[in-house]
């Protein structure tokens, strides 16, 4: 994993999940901020800046990329379930995959919005937004 200083998103993630209660499995929340990393932000398209991850190179493979793309995702909503989130917010995270695999599967339009959309930092985002409630 690089560096917190190649990603502003690594940075104000790892800032989020150290004021996070006691209670918290920090483990298990780094766990969830390194997938979606690695989906969503990895590596940074040179010129423009933009970050991507993997996830939308998944799109490349016709049908079965966003269907594989979907089941790695599933894996944040399976952590987030054993931090305790709410049924509420799991099921706001499952919406966020099932839109980032339907739409992914249209071919051209759906590889442009799984760059746009990034299913697995919104699904990050809600996690640590739960658990710093808690506090």
């Amino acid at each position: 994993m690089p560096s917190a200083q190649e990603s502003e998103f690594l940075t104000e993630a790892n800032e989020r999940i150290a004021r996070l209660p006691e209670s918290v499995d920090r483990a298990a929340v780094k766990r969830v901020l390194i997938l979606a990393y690695v989906l969503d932000e990895g590596v940074r398209v040179p010129v423009v800046g933009y970050r991507i991850g993997i996830d939308p190179l998944f799109g490349i493979l016709p049908g079965a990329g966003d269907v594989l793309s979907g089941g790695v995702s599933l894996y944040i909503v399976v952590e987030a379930a054993r931090l305790g989130v709410s049924d509420t917010t799991q099921l706001r995270m499952i919406a966020n995959i099932s839109l980032d695999v339907l739409v992914g599967a249209v071919p051209v339009v759906g590889d442009l919005f799984d760059v746009v959309w990034k299913a697995n930092t919104r699904n990050f985002e809600l996690v640590i937004e739960e658990l710093a409630a808690e506090a």
